[in-house]
This record gives C-alpha cells, sequence and structure tokens, in this order.
C-alpha cells in the first residue's frame, strides 16, 4: 500500500519565518523572541546555539520523509525543554529535563500538536557521564550528561524524529515569562491545592525570592512561581502522567494570555527574560511583520509512550521508570498521530532500541 502523503505545506519563505514566531508562541516564550526585531539592539538576545543536523542523529530514513513528497514534509519539530537548574550554568547542561515536550507544527495549517515525552520513559540516553555509550536510563538523563544536544539527539534516535531546534527554559525563566504576561489562568482542584505551596517553597528558594500562598481552589489567576509550582505537582492521582498534562495545560495558558496582550507588554517581558532561555532560534531571523499569531493554535495534545504500550516497573538501581512495553509500536503510532501516516515502518535503530529495551528489562518482570 502507498503511504499516504500530505499536500505541500510552506511553500514560501515568509510562511518559514512567520513559523519561527509561532515556535517560541507554543514553546513558552513567544512573547520574548517575538517582537526582537520591532526593539532595539540594546538587548543581547536568547542564548543562542547551533544543533548541526549531522550530529543529532536524524536517520536517514527520517531526512527523506522530510522531503517534498514524504509524510514528514511540510512540519516542523520543536524540542521544549523544562530542566531543573538550580544555577544559570546548569540551563546548558548539568541538569535534568524534567519536562520533554515536542512541539508538531503543520505549517500549512497553523495546527499544533503537542507530546509530552515522559521524563522517566526508559531509552537510550546515549552516553553517559562516565563515557558509556548507549546507555539505556530514564530519558531526562540525557540533558544532564550531553545537554541539550544529547536530549535532541536521544529523540530523534529513540523516536525516529528530525528535530534540530529545542527552546530549554528553568525555573526562573518560566516564572519570569508567566509574571510578565500578568500570569495565568488554572483551575486548581482540591489535591493541587494540598501540594501546590509545598512546591512554591522549594521553586521560591532556587529563586531566592517569596511566595504567595494559593488558598483556594477553582479557576483563578496565577502568578509565576505558583504556575511553575504548579508544573511539578506530582503527588497526586496520576503521578506524573498527570503532572505532564498540567505542564500542557500551562503552556496552552500562556499562549491564549500572550494573545490578547499589547505590544509594549510584550517588549518588557523580552527585557527581562531573554538572558534566561537557551535555544537554537535566532531571533533575528524573525520577520518585522508578525501579525498573524492568532491564526496558529494547539489543537491536540499526548504523551509518549501511549498508555496501552507503557508500564511502570522499578529496574533496579535505575529506580521507578516508564517503559514502553514496545518501542517499535509507539514510535509507529507517533507517527500516525503527528503525521497522518497510516503505514509507517521505523528505522533499524528503533528496532534495535526496542530489543533492547525488552531484553534489558526482561529480568525485572519475569516473576509477574
Amino acid at each position: 500500500m502507498a503511504k499516504k502523503t500530505n499536500r505541500r505545506r510552506g511553500k514560501s519563505g515568509k510562511g518559514k519565518y512567520i513559523l519561527f514566531g509561532v515556535e517560541v508562541v507554543i514553546i513558552l516564550v513567544m512573547v520574548v523572541v517575538l517582537f526582537k526585531v520591532m526593539n532595539s539592539d540594546a538587548v543581547a538576545g536568547p542564548q543562542v546555539t547551533y544543533l548541526d543536523k549531522n550530529q543529532v542523529a536524524i536517520p536517514s530514513q527520517v531526512q527523506e520523509q522530510t522531503e517534498e513528497g514524504g509524510t514528514m514534509h511540510g512540519y516542523m519539530n520543536i524540542a521544549l525543554f523544562g530542566v531543573d537548574a538550580t544555577t544559570d550554568k546548569q540551563l546548558f547542561g548539568g541538569s535534568r529535563s524534567d519536562s520533554i515536550m515536542i512541539a508538531n507544527i503543520n505549517m500549512d495549517t497553523g495546527d499544533i500538536k503537542l507530546v509530552s515525552v515522559y521524563r522517566d520513559t526508559y531509552l537510550n540516553a546515549g552516553t553517559d557521564s562516565n563515557g558509556n555509550e548507549n546507555t539505556y536510563a530514564k530519558c531526562n538523563s540525557a540533558y544532564s550528561w550531553g545537554g541539550a544536544e544529547q536530549a535532541v539527539r536521544m529523540l530523534n534516535m529513540n523516536l525516529d524524529m528530525d528535530i534540530t531546534n529545542f527552546v530549554a527554559v528553568s525555573y526562573k525563566g518560566l516564572s519570569k515569562v508567566i509574571d510578565g504576561i500578568g500570569g495565568i489562568y488554572i483551575d486548581v482542584d482540591s489535591e493541587e491545592l494540598l501540594h501546590i505551596n509545598n512546591y512554591q517553597i522549594g521553586v521560591a528558594e532556587v529563586l531566592k525570592t517569596d511566595y504567595t500562598p494559593v488558598k483556594e481552589t477553582g479557576y483563578q489567576l496565577l502568578n509565576g512561581i505558583q504556575a511553575t509550582a504548579y508544573c511539578r505537582i506530582r503527588q497526586t492521582k496520576g503521578d506524573d502522567f498527570k503532572r505532564t498534562a498540567r505542564q500542557r495545560e500551562v503552556l496552552k495558558a500562556i499562549e491564549a494570555q500572550a494573545k490578547q496582550l499589547d505590544l509594549a507588554t510584550l517588549t518588557k517581558v523580552f527585557n527581562d527574560c531573554i538572558g534566561d532561555i537557551y535555544t537554537t532560534i535566532d531571533s533575528a531571523e524573525i520577520l518585522k511583520l508578525i501579525g498573524s499569531i492568532a491564526d496558529y493554535r494547539i489543537v491536540d495534545e499526548a504523551g509518549f509512550p501511549r498508555e496501552d504500550l507503557r508500564t511502570p516497573e522499578t529496574l533496579g538501581a535505575k529506580g521507578s521508570c516508564v517503559v514502553p512495553t514496545d518501542l517499535e509500536s509507539n514510535v509507529v503510532w507517533l507517527h500516525q498521530y503527528l503525521f497522518d501516516d497510516e503505514d509507517y515502518v521505523v528505522t533499524e535503530t528503533v528496532k534495535e532500541c526496542s530489543e533492547q529495551i525488552k531484553e534489558n528489562v526482561a529480568p525485572y518482570m519475569k516473576n509477574k
């Protein structure tokens, strides 16, 4: 059967550059970068790096799919990392990426899908701190061992992706962005209320500031520290799976709030926050005339591995992990979900990773 292909997208250069603005909308920091070219050059801009596509493990089969006529053509995929950095230096490495998402953007329609990759997912995380290659561990280890480049490589290698762009923020960057846009509206339930203030204590200690307790349930305006703490709540029904849902909820709330703001407010956010973001997106590339933010929207969200294709498992010294029961099937599903590819065949690398995962976890599951 012939693979389903998508109609041609993103034909013009203008569409491509407008997309850069959209990427940042979805990646928490759109308000920071969006109007860079409308400001003076007095501010240095974000901490920008470049990822060589030849160094981030994009399989040749996947590169072929991104060419015109391929099922991945016309999409841009951005890795989003929320790191537990307690110092500015740890934004670049040495900290774990406790929030990992892929923002999948349809360049023709403006539709955006968010996929959380659960931080405890047991995958090939790459070279560990001792120099051991192809180390299978919780996937958030990759950022700690090799920074954003290794974390992106981990996603490409295990998920058959083509990611070359990322945005990373720490508590500080996220909190500043949310305060800069005037806070965000979140519906806090009774379980979350029991824990949000405890998490505020930890965030406030890192940021060396005070916090304002959340005192009631319901739909309400949260400030930067409150919303950051909300992202970190784990001790509720649903555990880390529910936490990632909260992180996506915060992302959508930022999008909604930012779209309502004027240029003066966005400019102030830019000046306050730009140094706390690490990214591959050079704000100088954004066109001056970006006025179509409202045309882009988050249309769907999901988590990886899929619920019926994962199992929680304690793997000795590696601790409690989310084990993809069959990585190959999960990657097939992911490509169906993101690219409407009903006939996707995974790469040999994914097949090898899938078999290695099964072999590694088998001793821990044999008595079940």
